[in-house]
Order: C-alpha cells, then sequence, then structure tokens
C-alpha cells in the first residue's frame, strides 16, 4: 500500500505540471479585448508567439490622454514633421473608421506612445516573424487576409484569414497630396526606419498578391497594428 502511494505521487508529480502548461496555453490562446483611450475596443489574436490586434488602430489620443492632431489640408500633410493622423478621405462616417481605423504619419509612431499600455507598433523584424511563421511572404497574404469580397474587390480566392488577422483594404493617404487604394491595398507603418535618410520599413498587401515588404518616406499615412509587449 505504502508502495502504491509513492508511485501515486509521482505519476502526479507529472501530471501536474502538464495539467498547469495545458491551463496557461489555453489561456494565452484565448480572444482577448484592449481598449484604447477613445473607447475603442479591440479583439486580439495568438498568432504563434505573437499577440495582434484583430484591426487597425482608431485612436485619436495618446496613451497618455494627449491628443493627435488631426490634418486635413493635403497641402499641409505633405510637408509635416510632426505627428499627426486623419481619416481616409477624411471621412466622418463611424462605421468607416471603425472598420478600417485611421491613418497616421510615422512621425506619430515614433513618439512610442501610440498603442496602448502593455502593447506596441510592430517592428519589421516582428512582421517577419508573423510572415516566416505563416509559411513566408509568399503564403502569408491569404492567411492574413479576410475572406470573400465584402470589404475586398473581386477577385480574392485565395484569401482564407486562417491566421485570424483579418486584414483590410484600408488603402493609404500619400505624400503626394492624396488618398487611395481603399477596396485594392493594405499599408502599415513598421516602428523601424530604414537605411535611407528620412525613409521607414512598411508592410503592404495587394488584392492580388501577397505580402511585400518596403520602405518610403515618413510623410505617408498608413495603418497601424499594434502587438503586445
Amino acid at each position: 500500500m505504502f508502495k502504491n502511494k509513492i508511485q501515486h505521487c509521482e505519476t502526479m508529480k507529472k501530471i501536474i505540471p502538464l495539467l498547469i502548461g495545458l491551463v496557461t496555453f489555453y489561456f494565452q490562446n484565448q480572444a482577448q479585448t484592449i481598449k484604447d483611450l477613445d473607447g475603442n475596443i479591440y479583439d486580439t489574436v495568438r498568432i504563434g508567439t505573437q499577440t495582434w490586434m484583430k484591426k487597425n488602430l482608431q485612436t485619436t489620443k495618446y496613451k497618455n490622454g494627449t491628443a493627435i492632431p488631426l490634418v486635413t489640408d493635403n497641402s499641409t500633410w505633405k510637408k509635416l514633421t510632426t505627428p499627426a493622423y486623419c481619416n481616409y478621405n477624411n471621412t466622418l462616417n463611424t462605421d468607416t473608421i471603425n472598420t478600417y481605423g485611421r491613418l497616421y504619419n510615422w512621425f506619430t509612431i515614433n513618439t512610442g506612445k501610440l498603442c496602448p499600455t502593455g502593447w506596441h507598433v510592430s517592428t519589421n523584424a516582428e512582421w517577419t516573424r508573423l510572415t516566416d511563421y505563416l509559411g513566408g511572404d509568399s503564403t502569408a497574404g491569404r492567411k492574413l487576409k479576410e475572406a470573400g469580397t465584402k470589404h475586398w474587390i473581386s477577385p480574392l480566392s485565395t484569401a482564407d484569414n486562417s491566421s485570424g488577422f483579418t486584414a483590410l483594404p484600408s488603402g493609404k493617404r500619400s505624400d503626394e497630396e492624396s488618398f487611395g487604394k481603399m477596396g485594392y491595398n493594405s499599408y502599415w507603418w513598421t516602428s523601424t526606419e530604414a537605411d535611407f535618410v528620412d525613409f521607414v520599413w512598411f508592410r503592404y498587401l495587394f488584392f492580388d498578391n501577397s505580402v511585400i515588404s518596403f520602405f518610403l518616406n515618413k510623410q505617408n499615412g498608413f495603418s497601424v497594428r499594434c502587438v503586445k509587449n
């Protein structure tokens, strides 16, 4: 009987860490929500070792409560060397803003205060880790994009959103004083500067292509996805 108790204890010593690990894994991979200071709520998704927001940022405030300047005039936006945000085509439609998020210049990202506490604007390396986990740039696009043509233009036959990232074609505001590409492309800033003066790495998705990494100057208006610290 004493021997059986010892064996039971030894068995429990093996089972308990396994149970703790399973419980930890379960809670780490459950959908969570995060709220910004405007009260916008973001669902999150665990992809590999990373936790991402499932939609683009739409805050008008930094995490310390300071308001981010709204700039609607195209000629002013083009010349900026300070932080600013805008809505695509300067829309005031709340459904559009909630669906696609807002656009920010890179000076806003560089403050380090744009994402809610505990989150940050993804680096170029973090984007690479994401796409590598999803099979590389050539296959990651279909796993990142929302399936169907509710938001993306047709054809989008290969998109399945199997990652849960739910990428939408939010378009951009270019440094050439124009909005464009909503319905066709997604553009996201990284926090990583390129090896060229005033240029920064960003990632984009075409409706008919996979993930592309490139760099442009800081006056462009792109979307932002936050990743958990």
